[in-house]
């Protein structure tokens, strides 16, 4: 009887403990996105790293981690964050249209563009998914098929394709 007693007490231990921990990650990506809005981006980081090391599953602070890392333009490091993303959540649009722009910036379009298509595959009415594809290809000097993807981003109602058609004269 004592044995099973302390296996439950155990149980419970580490039940409650796990999801103090969770709600202590939850926190601090909470405390990161409040530093990240008033510009305190080191602090945000910060908060971000002790968020990963109490819950490493915690796909927030990866996507806020990530969002930084872009902002400061550290790119390998954003396209790290949205790889770990997109490892705990395969179906997650955002971070591949978000590593696909990390990429782009590091003009690695090839592989951007395998994140905007599979954005598109994932969400096929992704117009942000178009128009970012659209860059990669010119960056690998496919005008038309650039022109191509701002098109079918404006028909889909994105505003900024519209202005990105005009100037780069499609």
């Amino acid at each position: 009887m004592k044995t099973c007693l302390s296996s439950i007490l155990f149980f419970a231990l580490f039940s409650f403990g796990t999801i103090a921990v969770g709600q202590d990650a939850k926190s601090l990506v909470d405390k990161g996105f409040k530093l990240t809005q008033s510009g305190d981006y080191e602090a945000a980081l910060s908060a971000f790293d002790e968020a990963i090391a109490l819950d490493s599953e915690f796909m927030d602070s990866y996507v806020r981690r990530a969002f930084v890392f872009s902002v400061l333009k550290d790119y390998e490091k954003a396209v790290s964050d949205y790889t770990k993303v997109i490892e705990l959540n395969p179906k997650f649009v955002q971070a591949y249209i978000s590593r696909g722009s990390a990429f782009n910036k590091l003009n690695k379009f090839e592989t951007a563009m395998g994140d905007f298509n599979m954005a598109i595959e994932i969400d096929p009415k992704n117009s942000e998914a178009y128009n970012n594809r659209g860059w990669s290809k010119k960056g690998l000097g496919d005008k038309d098929g650039a022109c191509q993807d701002w098109k079918t981003s404006k028909k889909m109602g994105n505003e900024e394709a519209k202005i990105i058609l005009k100037n780069n004269q499609c």
